[in-house]
């Protein structure tokens, strides 16, 4: 099964767009998992149990693990999706982006050792960066884009004869990368305008949208903007304002009733 396969059964079977994305800080975890012997995933585990009937995929960041000295928990936490929830689309969000053999091992790291459905990459170093993970054909490539923090303009406006470089990396992703058809392009929700434009572009690539709920992103904007021509087409990420929707021993239960609100939002405005 390709990832747009899986992608796109998990859209019509939980009926959703929603992505959890599993970033826990241990310092912003509740009380009475601190002290357990793997308290990060201990705390994903919970999340997960409570919402997923409500999402079409989890995004792990790879940061709140080997920030924390904890890629163990991170692999467990996956180990524990592919297991209970094999048919839930399992995004590491690491933003890889180098060359030749390293590369080759970054593929080989989110697709052999943590057996992810998709990585996020970097593709500041075009081509050669990105076609170790692209020849993985069962896999997904989740290529930033335009991304949603607040100095992305920086880099990602500079143009050369009308066009951005963010919309040369669209044209890039619809007519060199997506050879596999396992492409997927990174726009943020806070870009709303920018997201249409690039839909127009790739009216086909799937997009995962960051910048939902703490961010600000509007899904309103979003879906007016980013749907496909079936309806569906996006990945709208949330992780702080679900995750953290409660910090007592009633998280998960808070955790599942921010999940289905934003379901519900989502499916109502399409």
């Amino acid at each position: 099964m390709t990832f747009y396969d899986k992608l796109n059964r998990i859209w019509r079977k939980n009926n959703s767009m929603v992505c959890v994305g599993l970033d826990p800080d241990l310092k912003l975890l509740p009380d009475c998992l601190k002290l357990t012997e793997f308290p990060l995933f201990a705390f994903n585990k919970r999340i997960i149990d409570a919402t997923h009937d409500l999402v079409c995929a989890y995004k792990p960041q790879a940061a709140y693990y080997a920030g924390q000295d904890a890629d163990d928990q991170l692999k467990m936490t996956l180990d524990y999706l592919r297991t209970h929830h094999p048919e839930i689309p399992l995004i590491l969000d690491a933003k890889r982006g180098d060359i030749g053999s390293t590369a080759r091992m970054y593929a080989f790291e989110a697709f052999e050792r943590y057996q992810a459905d998709a990585v996020t990459l970097n593709p500041y170093l075009g081509t050669d960066s990105l076609k170790p993970f692209l020849d993985y054909t069962d896999r997904g490539a989740v290529i930033l884009c335009r991304t949603s923090n607040p100095s992305s303009g920086e880099v990602q406006e500079l143009g050369c004869d009308g066009e951005t470089l963010f919309e040369r990396i669209a044209v890039l992703a619809r007519d060199r990368w997506n050879y596999n058809r396992n492409v997927l392009l990174v726009i943020g929700a806070t870009f709303p305008q920018e997201l249409g434009k690039i839909r127009r572009l790739c009216p086909d690539i799937p997009f995962l949208v960051p910048g939902i709920g703490a961010q600000g992103g509007d899904v309103r904007k979003v879906l007016e903007n980013g749907l496909t021509a079936d309806g569906f087409g996006l990945v709208i990420n949330s992780s702080r304002a679900i995750i953290y929707a409660d910090n007592t021993e009633n998280f998960a239960a808070a955790a599942r009733e921010a999940a289905a609100q934003l379901r519900r939002t989502i499916n109502e405005n399409k």
